[in-house]
């Protein structure tokens, strides 16, 4: 009987549909166990089962450094991760962060297996849950986190209710106090979507800033936004140190910058909230 290949050891892409779409798991030849995740097409999450120090996406690594920042160096911290895809960030922490006690909620259970089966995590440092994020966080203890990242998209784009004032208020309730809120967010110009998320985050939070490319600010291009808040002082002037210092160098707007940036807009509610923009065409190439 011919031997069938192991997708985890042999670099042998892997196709499967899923709850919400076609997920694909693409070796990537560079290096040896390497793992692009794909969602209909849309590059969704890379993991290295070899490193998990390792953080392919610009966006992972800013988000990284901002989980870098939550805390002393090596402290463990308790984390509330939505969106879970291949669980790049989770992984990243277990290993800076020995002993977190780490929780993800992923609406495609399917999708979940599908990752657990081929692209295995410690189970003790993370547990998974199926269930859609907003009413999860709904019923989530007050005071119960450290750092909750929002990294939640239905296919490419973030569901319009996963982006109100409601929403923010719910995790701000979830922090406990000095705890950290980050959302990754995907904006092209003119930003009206993103200038409002900073308007709707500032509206509970005591401190924000943003984390992007220049290119993506001046809306030359599509792409992503972190936003980073708390209800204490952010480490502004480390986190733009780091993020500089990138391979694809990104700024930090804050204070009067991001006063400009966001301009009059309001906080969205649940009754005008909308998703976010659809990419352009070709804004992904694989």
């Amino acid at each position: 009987m011919r031997r069938m290949a192991d997708p985890i050891s042999e670099p042998v892409p892997v196709e499967r549909r899923v709850d919400l779409g076609v997920a694909r798991l693409l070796p990537d030849l560079d290096r040896p166990r390497g793992w692009l995740l794909t969602m209909d097409d849309a590059p969704q999450s890379y993991v290295d089962l070899d490193d998990p120090l390792f953080l392919e996406f610009e966006y992972v690594q800013r988000l990284a450094h901002v989980v870098d920042l939550a805390a002393p160096s090596g402290d463990p911290v308790t984390a509330l991760h939505l969106g879970g895809g291949g669980f790049t960030l989770p992984r990243y922490l277990a290993a800076t962060r020995p002993g977190s006690r780490q929780q993800a909620v992923e609406l495609d259970g399917a999708l979940t297996e599908l990752v657990r089966e081929y692209l295995p995590w410690p189970e003790a440092a993370l547990r998974v849950q199926a269930e859609d994020a907003r009413r999860y966080l709904a019923s989530s203890p007050q005071h119960s986190v450290d750092l909750l990242v929002a990294d939640v998209f239905g296919g490419s784009r973030i569901p319009a209710h996963l982006t109100s004032v409601e929403f923010v208020r719910e995790a701000a309730r979830v922090l406990r106090p000095g705890g950290v809120y980050t959302a990754n967010l995907a904006d092209g110009a003119p930003l009206d979507f993103g200038r409002a998320q900073l308007a709707t985050v500032r509206s509970v939070f005591a401190d924000v800033c943003l984390i992007a490319e220049p290119s993506v600010l001046r809306g030359r291009r599509y792409g992503n936004l972190v936003i980073v808040a708390a209800d204490r002082p952010l480490p502004v002037a480390e986190l733009a140190r780091r993020v500089a210092a990138d391979a694809f160098p990104a700024r930090v707007v804050h204070g009067d910058r991001l006063d400009l940036l966001v301009g009059g807009l309001q906080p969205v509610t649940d009754a005008t909230a909308v998703p976010s923009p659809p990419p352009p065409e070709g804004a992904f190439t694989l």
